[in-house]
């Protein structure tokens, strides 16, 4: 026997699912009339830094911060791993208040708690870890962690409609502690893999603070046209993860490794900021990279060098619309 809760979201993530596929059939010829901006100023674009861009260098969360704010940031994505050791060394309150007086914001956390896997027992440890990971994070003075597929990126496919209840349940936590989850999507996964399932159970949740935690190279290896960018708001996309593709290898054969700096790819950036505009969407942009090459100087050249690759994106594809 369903529930009208189950029914009205098994209706809706038929409809999304259609839509969603329908986008790339349907263009954009249709764009730019009802409810497009007639400006886009891309000077509103603030720059993060997730410091899996920095990862060989074994960095700490202070010299994270401190490398951040020399390099010209507007925010950072801390991963819980390192707030928790910079709690231990009893950091914390100095690195908040030393983010607070730089202005750097604290945009978002990254961790990898376990809130969707099926075994019953298995997901209330999961969101014990995550009720961990949200205190952690708001004790940084971070009110935003991301939730992604951690756990079920092997496991057989789980229904969209039971990931939209446990998703529901991390909403119902956060909003409890003061520390938004964002729905996060790995283009590998066995689950949550798309841009367009993503979207679909942050819809099907029916929690007012769903949100996606959307990535340009994620998208791409999980199959799906960034037109699935239409679906996403200001409200609803906090946080864009900022990185390139290159054209070989073949899509299902890249891994995290294989990115490159924004701009150096083949993502078709001109229509993602196109897309953007037309939603009156301004994501924070956030640098994320698994490219070791890319670590050969020293980590300030590094995230300098990321810094500069965003503003010139910026500078060529969006204003030009």
């Amino acid at each position: 026997m369903k529930t009208a809760s189950q029914v009205k979201r098994r209706e809706f993530l038929a409809c999304v699912g259609l839509s969603v596929g329908a986008t790339a059939t349907f263009g954009s010829t249709h764009e730019g009339k009802a409810g497009q901006s007639s400006t886009y100023d891309a000077k509103r674009f603030r720059f993060s830094l997730n410091p899996a861009t920095v990862r060989p260098y074994k960095l700490s969360l202070r010299e994270q911060i401190e490398i951040a704010i020399a390099a010209g940031y507007d925010g950072i994505e801390p991963w819980v791993s390192d707030i928790q050791k910079a709690k231990e060394k009893g950091e914390l309150p100095e690195l908040r208040t030393r983010c607070k007086d730089s202005g750097l914001a604290l945009v978002n956390a990254i961790g990898f708690a376990p809130w969707a896997v099926s075994d019953p027992a298995e997901r209330s440890k999961g969101l014990e870890s995550m009720k961990c990971d949200m205190a952690l994070v708001a004790e940084l003075g971070c009110t935003r962690i991301a939730a992604p597929p951690s756990g079920i990126t092997g496991q057989t496919k789980i229904p969209l409609e039971i990931l939209a209840e446990r998703y529901r349940a991390v909403l119902e936590l956060g909003a409890s502690m003061g520390v938004r989850p964002l729905l996060e999507f790995w283009g590998a996964s066995a689950n949550l893999s798309r841009l367009d399932e993503a979207i679909a159970v942050a819809a099907a949740s029916e929690h007012r603070d769903a949100a996606v935690l959307a990535d340009v190279y994620h998208t791409y290896r999980g199959g799906c046209s960034v037109e699935g960018f239409r679906f996403l708001t200001a409200a609803t996309l906090p946080v864009l993860h900022l990185n390139d593709y290159p054209a070989s290898p073949e899509r299902t054969q890249q891994k995290d490794a294989d990115r490159v700096w924004p701009g150096d790819g083949i993502a078709p950036w001109r229509r993602i900021f196109e897309i953007l505009r037309v939603n009156s969407c301004y994501p924070w942009l956030s640098l994320e990279l698994f490219h070791a090459a890319y670590c050969q100087t020293t980590p300030l050249e590094t995230v300098r060098t990321g810094l500069e690759k965003m503003r010139k994106l910026i500078a060529t594809e969006a204003p030009c619309l």
